[in-house]
């Protein structure tokens, strides 16, 4: 047993890994938060800090013990940028900690991604500044998370997004031709993966994680397959998605509040470009599917049944 910090976990994916590693029972789990939480909960030790304050989260860390430290981070506002390059630097210098999770939870990201999305050259340099130092560390690569088309039925903290697919309308809009494949991971099966990740002697320097492969074609077909329905269907090709512009599906109006139109637009064409061309694409080769065996994650096939099914409707 040792004992584990998870940054932002009590946010989204944070939350998510959280629950799984309280549940195994294994590691002592902390909370990192930039904000102190509400009522005390006896099962959770939560602990604010200030990022920013590298020093303070060293001493933060070592008075903690804290040996392994789990990022999880979202691409919004500054903390890419921010939060994320302070705590590796306070994990590097704390004396107590060895092993270190950057954010990512997403597919290996290009170097040239960051042309579309600017956060990701911090991304980058907290990668370089990982390598530098005598961390261990290890990139969790699990392409898309499938829970995002499994809203509102679905077990997740994550926030909905309408992308490509938006089976509660019945409507799609493809990426080029549909044709590449694409990974797909729920949010609980990554956790757990993780969850065993950490009991491994030593880390790859990727951690690949498989829940699904398939292409949006095939994605389609079964949805329309599982909902009994024919989807109002359009592709978007390349060149459309170039220009940081994509189909307007009727799912979209819902995030108009969180996001302006042109920069929903903009963030969907960015992500979606990166799966005309396999980067959204994991390979099982290599993977912690390989290493346990025994967890089997949950298929695009099973979510759709289970949450868009007749019966589950």
């Amino acid at each position: 047993m040792v004992n584990i910090a998870i940054a932002g976990g009590n946010g989204l994916i944070g939350r998510t890994v959280h629950e799984v590693l309280q549940e195994e029972g294994k590691h002592n789990v902390f909370i990192l938060t930039r904000k102190k939480s509400g009522p005390s909960n006896p099962d959770q030790q939560t602990i604010a800090v200030d990022y920013q304050d590298v020093e303070t989260v060293k001493t933060v860390l070592e008075e903690n013990n804290i040996h392994t430290v789990i990022c999880t981070f979202t691409m919004e506002g500054n903390a890419l940028e921010k939060s994320h390059l302070s705590l590796v630097e306070a994990a590097s210098r704390s004396s107590t900690t060895k092993r270190f999770i950057p954010t990512s939870w997403a597919i290996m990201y290009p170097k040239e991604a960051a042309s579309n999305l600017p956060t990701l050259k911090y991304y980058f340099e907290a990668l370089d500044r990982l390598e530098a130092s005598d961390l261990e560390y290890t990139v969790i690569i699990n392409g898309m998370f499938l829970d995002y088309w499994g809203l509102p039925h679905i077990k997740t903290h994550l926030l909905p997004l309408v992308m490509v697919l938006d089976i509660e309308n019945r409507a799609a809009a493809v990426p080029g031709s549909g044709d590449v494949p694409v990974t797909f991971t729920y949010s609980y099966d990554a956790a757990w993966f993780v969850a065993k990740l950490l009991d491994l002697p030593q880390w790859p320097k990727e951690s690949k994680i498989v829940g699904d492969t398939v292409t949006w074609n095939e994605f389609l077909q079964m949805a329309e397959e599982v909902t009994g329905d024919k989807f109002d269907t359009t592709y978007d090709s390349v060149e459309k998605l170039k220009r940081f512009e994509v189909t307007e599906l009727p799912g979209h109006a819902q995030l108009y509040d969180k996001y302006s139109k042109k920069g929903l637009q903009w963030f969907l064409a960015a992500f979606e470009l990166m799966t005309t061309d396999e980067t959204s694409y994991v390979s099982r080769d290599g993977s912690l599917n390989e290493v346990f065996p025994e967890l089997q994650p949950l298929t695009v096939r099973e979510m759709l049944t289970k949450c868009w099914g007749k019966k589950s409707t």
